[in-house]
């Protein structure tokens, strides 16, 4: 029995790192300017929704995943049809070699699937794959003078223009 522990204490090291992400081979070090925990505030969209909270993203399982997370609302107000009670998940993950994606889930059953590019340093852009029987999503984070603010977008089969639906921005509440 000792024998077995002392091999599992020598071992758990070594294959945490095994399997742990280095730095130059991180597929998510590109949206790592996500990382941390944000205010949002509510600024525009289809919805008129006004509402502050706040959401993080974080590295998990050993940093294969970025996962975010919305953590609370402050204050919500909104049309009826508005679910001011909304919490959701995104977890970003690589697929195949140089591909990243994500999943998105929420509390009313939606699912989403992105493909997700970091067309600069500072941009991440999630982009749904369209559908000729609903509408294709975006959505679009951006870090501009320490402000990092997002649109959830919507286009509808065949359109080219994308319709904003929520835009927020706001401010670093806790670094990474």
């Amino acid at each position: 029995m000792k024998y077995r522990l002392l091999v599992a204490c020598l071992l758990t090291p070594l294959l945490h790192s095994a399997f742990a992400i280095s730095a130059e081979d991180d597929p998510l070090r590109a949206l790592s300017f996500l990382e941390g925990t944000w205010e949002g505030r509510v600024a525009a969209g289809f919805s008129a929704a006004q509402s502050s909270g706040q959401y993080s993203f974080t590295r998990e399982l050993s940093g294969h995943v970025l996962a975010r997370r919305a953590e609370g609302y402050e204050s919500c107000t909104g049309p009826k049809d508005f679910d001011c009670g909304h919490h959701d998940l995104l977890y970003v993950y690589q697929d195949a070699p140089h591909a990243l994606r994500a999943i998105y889930f929420d509390n009313e059953g939606h699912v989403i699937h992105y493909d997700v590019a970091t067309p600069d340093a500072n941009t991440a852009l999630f982009v749904s794959t369209p559908s000729t029987s609903g509408p294709q999503f975006r959505l679009v984070y951006r870090l501009e003078d320490a402000r990092l603010s997002g649109k959830f977008q919507m286009r509808a089969p065949g359109a080219t223009d994308w319709k904003s639906y929520l835009e927020w921005s706001g401010r670093r509440r806790s670094p990474p």
